[in-house]
């Protein structure tokens, strides 16, 4: 299946707190999306490898994406080397996404920054035709460049390139989240686990609120923002946001 636009994240939901919104309004415009977890997030303090898994497919049923697999690397001890390297090629090459969405370049969490940089490098080998990868199917693969890496922004704010309005999907985004009850707060989650700094009832908050902040600056109610290393480039000045006085 080829897709328009695929997230590439390294945990269980970081995919749902920075880009969900994205995903689902790209979806509402007749896109085809995909999500792509580097690993199970079996280092969390709550919750189990397999619940994770479990809330992802919860998650993704409320985002309506058209697929959403793992690639089962070690949580915290992935590295930016060739192996790991290849294989999001290969997943890259399976998808063939005009754009990729992933974690920042550099975040409170070394995993998202180490993510954001082997899928940065990962996007731009899988172009190259000389680097051979074979698919599920025993096929050579064709190389493919996605068009453009998004970097997203997750706990550390980092001054977006640009920010994509999701106001309609605003409270879907929050319900994705929520599919994630081990994680995030829930009063129906009851297991005996120490609360975390996601775990507490005000994380929710913030994550809500820099989306609010983020649609302010460019006068809409609710927005994602991004970075990018590549230039951007528009064909009408209608692709921009209109504010209202």
């Amino acid at each position: 299946m080829k897709l328009d636009i695929l997230a590439i994240a390294v945990h269980p939901d970081d995919v749902e707190l920075c880009c969900a919104g994205t995903l689902m309004m790209e979806k509402l415009k007749g896109k085809k999306t995909g999500i792509v977890d580097l690993t199970r997030g079996e280092l969390g303090t709550r919750g189990t490898p397999e619940l994770r898994l479990e809330e992802a497919q919860k998650a993704a049923a409320i985002m309506e994406v058209d697929v959403r697999e793992n690639l089962g690397m070690a949580d915290g001890f992935f590295r930016d080397d060739e192996a790991h390297q290849r294989k999001i090629i290969e997943v890259i090459r399976k998808y063939r996404p005009e754009i990729v969405l992933t974690n920042p370049l550099s975040d409170r969490h070394p995993d998202h920054g180490r993510a954001g940089k082997l899928i940065a490098t990962a996007a731009f080998l899988s172009g190259l035709r000389k680097i051979e990868t074979t698919g599920a199917d025993g096929k050579p693969q064709e190389h493919w460049r996605p068009k453009y890496v998004f970097h997203t922004i997750q706990d550390t704010y980092h001054e977006p390139d640009f920010v994509y309005d999701i106001t309609p999907v605003a409270a879907r985004k929050l319900e994705a989240i929520k599919a994630y009850s081990s994680q995030f707060f829930s009063e129906t989650y009851k297991a005996d686990e120490p609360q975390t700094y996601i775990s507490n009832p005000g994380f929710l908050e913030f994550v809500a609120g820099r989306d609010k902040m983020l649609g302010k600056m460019v006068g809409v109610a609710h927005a994602e923002g991004f970075t990018t290393e590549k230039m951007i480039g528009v064909q009408s000045f209608d692709a921009f946001v209109q504010q209202t006085t």
